[in-house]
């Protein structure tokens, strides 16, 4: 135990004596030093905010459940009109309803965005047009929407088309004061729904769960979801992406019921499957529905499926936007830079003190001891320029939403991570330009040094 103590008290004596040295070594090269200290606190701050942003706009959207959720796709467009071999992101109105009622998951959702006009019931509000999704009514219990009041409808008000609606928190406290508006009605193009659930405020980032049919992921959230069957009785058209297979103008569709009986895809559709047998259970399952609709002669090509988790579907989606990804590429790359720009200034800086070195290794210094003294002083510069890096990076953290899109800048915070995470790549960075510096001051042989220095 004692000899334990004793070797760390030598070992923190010894750190001790790093440090003086360092802070000698800085005294000395003041101008040397704070150029050191700007360029690894500009690279490492200018890495961070990027990587804020990049963070915040690749995260998992639902990470407690994300490998639970699962994307079909069925190829009801064919080889000839399909993106390279892969399925529509949007499934047809006669596959998606399939998928409902076959329920071979343990939940499955319908979804597809739509635009409502909100008429309010006194004089003070004037008509508003709002965004909306139609969806079945498992919708709320698989993304796990939080609610303030309410909840949402159930299984027999899909199948009675029932008049219900879900309305978000913003404009229950712009129709009735945020008040509960549980059972109250609402006017929606001019037929009166019932409100059963009132959301807290929940605006998941992306919204994954209709990524594939809006415009932008991360734009704000649906303001009333309304059931699915509702708004198909309805013939209420869709808002958002709107695919027919044709590699020119879509086809001609006369009325709502060639819409429903066409090939278009409008209609986004995802599952719940809890366990891995799950997953290959429904993946069989997608596979037998489209050799079906070959053998019945819908399909003239092989069955043509795919069954994708949250990441994945994130990727083939390219959500997170090119600019976060290249302002990412272009800050390492900066980063890259300064580290070249710092490794010359310590090859200067530890090669001035030659003598110094020569001195120490004539007077028994090993190259080890070398070695700890000069990283010790790069990890000393690192953690200063770590610090500056800290002040820069609120600072970018700022004036973040002048630079990226309000709505992915609004995502990217603070915390503690990232600023820890700021000092460690400060600290390392300075470490890595350090080693060359270093291991050329190693080699400093001292009978040289002190020949020439008489």
């Amino acid at each position: 135990m004692s000899r334990a103590f004793r070797a760390a008290a030598r070992g923190a004596s010894l750190l001790t004596y790093y440090f003086d040295l360092a802070w000698r070594s800085c005294r000395r090269s003041k101008a040397l030093t704070a150029l050191v200290v700007l360029l690894m606190g500009c690279g490492a701050a200018t890495c961070m905010v990027s990587f804020a942003v990049f963070r915040a706009a690749a995260a998992d959207p639902i990470p407690w459940k994300s490998q639970q959720l699962f994307v079909p796709q069925i190829d009801n467009f064919g080889p000839a009109h399909n993106w390279k071999g892969e399925p529509p992101t949007l499934l047809s109105y006669t596959d998606a309803v399939a998928l409902l009622q076959a329920r071979q998951a343990r939940r499955q959702v319908l979804i597809y965005g739509s635009k409502w006009t909100v008429l309010p019931g006194d004089a003070q509000h004037l008509p508003s047009s709002q965004e909306g999704d139609a969806v079945s009514h498992d919708f709320f219990a698989m993304f796990d929407a939080p609610f303030r009041y309410g909840g949402g409808w159930s299984a027999s008000d899909d199948e009675q088309r029932a008049a219900v609606v879900v309305i978000s928190s913003a404009l229950n406290r712009k129709l009735f004061g945020g008040a509960n508006s549980v059972g109250r009605e609402i006017e929606l193009d001019a037929h009166a729904y019932r409100i059963v659930g009132v959301l807290d405020d929940w605006n998941p980032s992306p919204r994954f769960f209709d990524v594939s049919s809006t415009w932008y992921p991360f734009s704000r959230p649906r303001q009333l979801y309304v059931p699915f069957s509702r708004a198909i009785d309805l013939h209420k058209a869709a808002s958002t992406n709107f695919y027919c297979s044709t590699n020119s103008v879509d086809p001609y569709l006369p009325n709502w019921d060639s819409i429903l009986h066409s090939e278009c895809a409008w209609i986004a559709a995802w599952v719940e499957l809890p366990r891995r047998a799950d997953v290959e259970r429904y993946r069989d399952w997608l596979h037998n529905y489209a050799a079906e609709q070959q053998r019945v002669g819908r399909f003239d090509w092989p069955p043509n499926v795919r069954l994708s988790g949250v990441g994945q579907w994130l990727q083939i989606m390219k959500v997170v936007p090119k600019s976060s990804a290249l302002s990412l590429i272009v800050s390492v790359s900066f980063l890259l830079i300064c580290l070249v720009n710092v490794v010359g200034l310590m090859l200067a800086r530890f090669m001035r003190r030659a003598p110094e070195i020569g001195v120490r290794r004539a007077l028994g210094a090993s190259r080890g001891a070398i070695y700890r003294q000069f990283l010790t002083e790069a990890a000393a510069i690192g953690l200063a320029g770590g610090v500056l890096g800290l002040l820069l990076t609120a600072l970018g953290m700022v004036g973040i939403g002048k630079v990226f899109e309000p709505e992915i800048a609004r995502l990217a915070t603070l915390d503690a991570s990232l600023l820890l995470l700021t000092v460690l790549v400060a600290v390392t960075a300075s470490l890595v330009a350090a080693l060359y510096p270093t291991w050329r001051a190693a080699q400093v042989q001292p009978a040289w040094q002190l020949k020439s220095n008489g």
